[in-house]
């Protein structure tokens, strides 16, 4: 062989070890060279319906698709303007008036109006829409009756058009927060002409929320959905604030815990919905910077049955609050992420202090327990320890469990069942206890107590307590800062005493992010609007 045929051998030798040992170019790596965010939500199947939708994974969609009266900053979680661009309110508290933007569009191009916010408002208080989250308009006057059926008339709830591009909202009280639970997700408008194209405006079968059906107002309108996979976006071009949007798109993934960390790991999605406990110490020693930790506005605990003896007893439902080594669970099993939860709110938002009632303690445990009649656990029937379907719930569970044997004598069940099924039996209070974790909406304690009131479709407990409530309800009316703060943590106290929950750690988000996504800030409320976030090639 020649020289200069050995010599094109070797180069074209070394040219296929380079490309062999070169870096494979990703699906994470494309998707970034065309500006399109790849982020996991957890395993979801999410509902496009705001006036349907529960979950936090749903929120965060429909945060992309639709948008509200305000929006929130995503560094200082500041309501700041959104379709309505400015608003007044009444020297009494009880009127906000908002101007709306005459630039803003639905995606369809027809004009953004007070009208569509009217119409929205009325069919998720029907009560033939079930809403589940429109406890939270109870806060316009009138609502609450309209909701319950007690009256049928809109008109006689505080929410108004005054022209296209003015609403105007009455208040049954002053509500200190009302600009902050704005930006709920139940608030977000509906297109009322697609909504009726596809059946009747306030039906729950109704099928206009489907993607290829869909007509929103954010900044990005939904694309391709496969079921419990993923769902794609792209740009709104009739969104009023389209210059500001960089990404070219959103593809919203459905991944398990456990199947999210190899997806991020092999290059399929950008940002993981949370880490699992066991993997977190190798990300620290090895990609810190992927992995991000911050605190957050949440709480983990468990549901109490109420209704099923032995837990109807509030001394059974201490005890087991009470031999909790939350300490150890958070140190030890949890590596130090998350903080023990003493209170069920936590701490911090707008100078609230909670009280710090959920000890422990075993020896009073053990006291309670027998003051109830099952000393040592002796007659106390081995009761269900019930949480959905995740390596870390299973983790925490099997440790519960254990404490409870160890130090009361008693020996749950563990039953572990898909996230629908789960939900389901929670809801129709088929569980003796229940794994649950509670996020706050907006950076105020009421966000998590009041869930607990009679009544209220997130309470999920079956217990129910008047002085509870009105406590809760005179803190939403009362202005006066101090006053209504020592209302809240009255009622906070009684919700502690009495125990039909059971906190356990006050939650940090874990998740891992790729460096090349920018305007990513971590936050309480671990809103992120999509508006503001790039990503780099």
């Amino acid at each position: 062989m020649t020289t200069l045929a050995n010599r094109l051998l070797l180069a074209a030798l070394a040219l296929s070890l380079a490309a062999g040992c070169a870096r494979r170019e990703t699906q994470a790596d494309r998707a970034a060279a065309e500006g399109v965010l790849l982020q996991s939500l957890g395993i979801v199947d999410p509902s496009l319906d705001p006036h349907l939708a529960q979950q936090l994974a749903e929120g965060t969609i429909l945060r992309a698709l639709l948008e509200g009266l305000v929006v929130v900053d995503p560094r200082t979680l500041e309501p700041r303007p959104g379709v309505a661009r400015t608003w007044e309110t009444s020297d009494d508290g009880l009127v906000y008036t908002f101007q709306l933007r005459p630039d803003a569009r639905w995606s369809d191009g027809s004009p953004v109006t007070a009208h569509d916010f009217v119409r929205s408002f009325e069919r998720a208080l029907t009560p033939s829409l079930g809403a589940p989250n429109a406890y939270f308009m109870h806060v316009l006057a009138g609502a609450a009756d309209f909701h319950a059926g007690r009256t049928t008339d809109f008109a006689q709830v505080g929410a108004e058009a005054l022209d296209d591009l003015t609403l105007r909202l009455e208040l049954e009280a002053p509500c200190p927060h009302f600009l902050a639970l704005l930006t709920h997700f139940v608030w977000l408008p509906v297109h009322a002409p697609t909504v009726l194209a596809h059946g009747e405006f306030a039906s729950r079968s109704n099928r206009w929320a489907l993607p290829q059906h869909y007509v929103g107002n954010g900044p990005f309108v939904p694309g391709e959905h496969v079921s419990e996979q993923f769902l794609r976006t792209t740009p709104n071009p009739h969104y009023w604030d389209r210059d500001s949007v960089r990404l070219r798109g959103v593809v919203f993934h459905s991944f398990s815990v456990v199947a999210e960390e190899p997806a991020f790991r092999s290059g399929r999605i950008h940002i993981t919905d949370a880490l699992p406990i066991a993997k977190l110490d190798t990300y620290r020693r090895d990609r810190p910077d992927v992995l991000r930790v911050a605190p957050s506005f949440g709480t983990y605990f468990y549901r109490i049955n109420v209704t099923r003896p032995p837990l109807d007893d509030a001394r059974v439902r201490r005890a087991l609050s009470a031999a909790l080594d939350r300490e150890l669970l958070t140190g030890t099993l949890l590596n130090g992420v998350y903080e023990p939860a003493r209170s069920f709110t936590p701490p911090g938002p707008g100078g609230y202090t909670p009280p710090a009632l959920a000890v422990d303690d075993a020896a009073l445990a053990r006291s309670l327990l027998a003051e109830a009649g099952y000393p040592q656990g002796a007659g106390l029937r081995n009761f269900e320890i019930l949480f959905n379907t995740s390596e870390n719930h299973r983790m925490i569970a099997e440790a519960v469990q254990e404490i409870w044997r160890r130090e009361l004598g008693v020996s749950p069940v563990l039953a572990n069942q898909e996230d629908g099924v789960y939900r389901d039996n929670r809801r129709q209070l088929n569980y003796d206890v229940s794994r649950a974790s509670w996020f706050g909406d907006f950076l105020d304690p009421v966000a998590f107590l009041e869930i607990f009131t009679t009544g209220n479709p997130n309470n999920q407990t079956g217990w129910s307590h008047p002085e509870f409530d009105a406590l809760v309800h005179e803190s939403s009316r009362t202005l006066d800062r101090a006053r209504r703060l020592d209302l809240l943590g009255r009622a906070e106290a009684i919700l502690l005493h009495e125990a039909p929950i059971i906190p356990v750690f006050v939650y940090s988000t874990v998740r891992l992010v790729d460096p090349r996504v920018d305007g990513w800030h971590d936050n309480l409320l671990d809103q992120h609007p999509y508006q503001y976030i790039s990503i780099r090639p």
